[in-house]
C-alpha cells in the first residue's frame, strides 16, 4: 500500500449512489468494506469514537492473520451494527476523506451496509416501531393514552417485561409523551407574529418557519413556546411549518432508504414552497437540521427543491448568531445564567458552523458556558436498545465525568435525547435543559 499521507484539505462529500444496482451488491460491498477496513486498521485514529472501530479492531486482532483478510466477511455486519451515523469520524478524525485518493467515507459505507442488511433480512419489529416516530407519537399522544403510556414507562415491572420481550432496556430513559403537543401550544401564538415585519439581516430574512420535528412535537412541546418567545423578542417573524412528517433520520440510520425517499416526497414540496414565500427554516433538533442540510442533498443531488431547502435551513443558534453579526440580535438580558455545562451534540458539530449555541449564551452577562465536545452515545435508538445500552453508557462516560466535575448551575444540550441520557447518568444534574429555554430565561420573557 502507498505511504499513508493524510488529506490536508477540507473534507468533501460525493453524492450517495443509493439507487444503483452495485450499491446493493454484496460482493461489491464486501470488497469496499475490506478496502476501507484495511485503511482504518493501519490508522486507528477513530478508536475513541463509537464502538464500530473497537469492534473492527478486535475482529482484526483476534483473527488468524492479524489483518483484515483474516476476518470472516460474515462478521463485517458486526461493525456496521455499531455505527449510528454520527459522522464524527468523517468530519473530525479521518485523514483519508475525499479529496484524498483513498476516498474513505466510513459513515456512508456503513449506511450502505445497513441498507444491504435491511433489504436482505429486514429489521426487527422493535426497530421498525422505534423508527416510526410519527406513528408512535400520534398514538401515544391521544388524550388519556399519553397518561397511560407515561405511567407504564415509569413502571419497573412493565419496563423489565418490555426489556425481555421487546428489546428496550429497562434502565434507559424513555421520553414522556404529551397530548398538548407543540403544534397545539404554538399555533395560536403565531397569529400575533404576523404583526412583525420581517427585517433582513446578513444572510437571514427575519422570517422563519419552525419545523417542529417528531420529538419536538410529541416529547418536548414546551420548546415551541421557548422558540416562539425568543424569536419574536428578537423581532423575527415566526410561523410553524403548516404540515410535516418525520425528517427521515431514524429510517436513514436503519438503512431503510426507500422510506427516507417517501418522507422526502412528503416534506420537501411543503418546505420549498415556504422558501419561495421568503421563509428561512429552522428546527429544534440537530439531527433533523442535518438531514436537510446534508443527507437529503447527498441522496438527491439533482433535486432542485432539495437544494433550495438545504440553502434555507439553519441551526437556530446559527441563525441568531448571524443576526448578531449583523447587529440585529437583542442583547438586553435581564437574568444571568451562571455556569453552564454544555454537551455539543455530534449532529451539530458536523454541521461545521462552530459553537454558536455557546457563543450566543456567552453574550449573557455573568454567564460562562463550558463546552464538552464528546458524544453522548444516544443516537435516538442506540441508547435504548437492550443489546447496545451498556455500550451507549460507556461512550457517555467521558461526558458524564466532565459534567460531574464541572457541577455547573445548568446542564444543556441542543439534543434533548442526549441531554436526557447524560442527565440520567450524571450525579450532578437535577434536570437537563435546552439552550433555548435558558436563553428565554435570560430575557425574562
Amino acid at each position: 500500500m502507498a505511504q499513508r499521507e493524510g488529506n490536508l484539505q477540507a473534507p468533501t462529500r460525493h453524492p450517495l449512489d443509493w439507487r444503483s444496482d452495485d450499491f446493493y451488491n454484496e460482493d461489491s460491498l464486501n470488497q469496499e468494506l475490506e478496502r476501507v477496513f484495511d485503511i482504518c486498521h493501519g490508522c486507528r485514529r477513530c478508536v475513541s469514537l463509537c464502538d464500530a472501530f473497537p469492534t473492527l479492531f478486535d475482529l482484526i486482532d483476534e483473527s488468524p492473520t492479524l489483518e483484515v483478510d483474516g476476518v470472516d466477511k460474515a462478521d463485517y455486519v458486526k461493525v456496521s451494527d455499531q455505527c449510528y451515523m454520527c459522522d464524527m469520524c468523517y468530519m473530525a478524525k479521518c485523514p483519508y476523506t475525499p479529496p484524498h485518493d483513498w476516498n474513505v467515507d466510513f459513515p456512508h459505507l456503513m449506511l450502505r451496509a445497513k441498507a444491504v442488511k435491511f433489504t436482505k433480512i429486514g429489521p426487527k419489529l422493535r426497530d421498525r416501531v422505534l423508527t416510526s416516530t410519527d406513528t408512535v407519537g400520534k398514538l401515544a399522544t391521544i388524550p388519556l393514552v399519553d397518561i397511560t403510556v407515561n405511567a407504564l414507562n415509569k413502571n419497573n415491572t412493565f419496563r423489565k417485561a418490555l426489556d425481555k420481550g421487546f428489546g428496550v432496556h429497562h434502565q434507559a430513559p424513555i421520553p414522556e409523551y404529551h397530548s398538548n403537543t407543540m403544534r397545539k401550544r404554538v399555533e395560536p401564538l403565531t397569529e400575533s407574529s404576523t404583526a412583525i415585519e420581517p427585517v433582513p439581516a446578513g444572510k437571514t430574512t427575519g422570517k422563519v418557519a419552525l419545523y417542529v420535528t417528531c420529538y419536538g412535537n410529541y416529547n418536548s412541546p414546551h420548546l415551541g413556546e421557548d422558540f416562539y418567545s425568543v424569536f419574536t423578542h428578537n423581532g423575527i417573524h415566526i410561523d410553524l411549518v403548516p404540515k410535516e412528517q418525520c425528517c427521515g433520520m431514524p429510517k436513514y440510520e436503519l438503512g431503510d432508504l426507500e422510506a427516507v425517499a417517501k418522507l422526502k416526497e412528503a416534506n420537501i414540496p411543503v418546505l420549498a414552497k415556504l422558501v419561495d414565500q421568503g421563509y428561512d427554516l429552522i428546527a429544534p433538533i440537530p439531527s433533523c437540521v442535518l438531514m436537510y442540510k446534508q443527507e437529503l442533498p447527498l441522496m438527491f443531488p439533482d433535486d432542485a427543491d432539495v437544494l433550495k431547502v438545504q440553502k434555507a435551513f439553519y441551526d437556530p443558534f446559527e441563525y441568531l448568531f448571524l443576526r448578531h453579526k449583523a447587529e440585529a440580535f437583542n442583547t438586553d438580558f435581564k437574568q444571568p445564567l451562571g455556569d453552564i455545562s454544555y454537551q455539543v451534540a455530534c449532529h451539530l458539530r458536523v454541521q461545521n458552523i462552530g459553537l454558536k449555541t455557546r457563543d450566543i449564551l456567552n453574550l449573557v452577562p455573568d454567564t460562562n458556558v463550558h463546552a464538552i465536545e464528546r458524544c453522548s452515545g444516544h443516537d435516538g435508538t442506540y441508547a435504548v436498545k437492550t443489546e447496545t445500552y451498556d455500550k451507549a453508557v460507556k461512550i457517555a462516560r467521558p461526558v458524564v465525568r466532565k459534567v460531574n466535575e464541572q457541577d455547573a448551575d445548568h446542564f444543556i444540550s441542543d439534543c434533548p435525547m442526549a441531554a436526557t441520557h447524560i442527565g440520567n447518568l450524571a450525579d450532578k444534574v437535577d434536570k437537563p435543559e435546552h439552550p433555548m429555554t435558558l436563553l428565554r430565561r435570560a430575557y425574562l420573557i
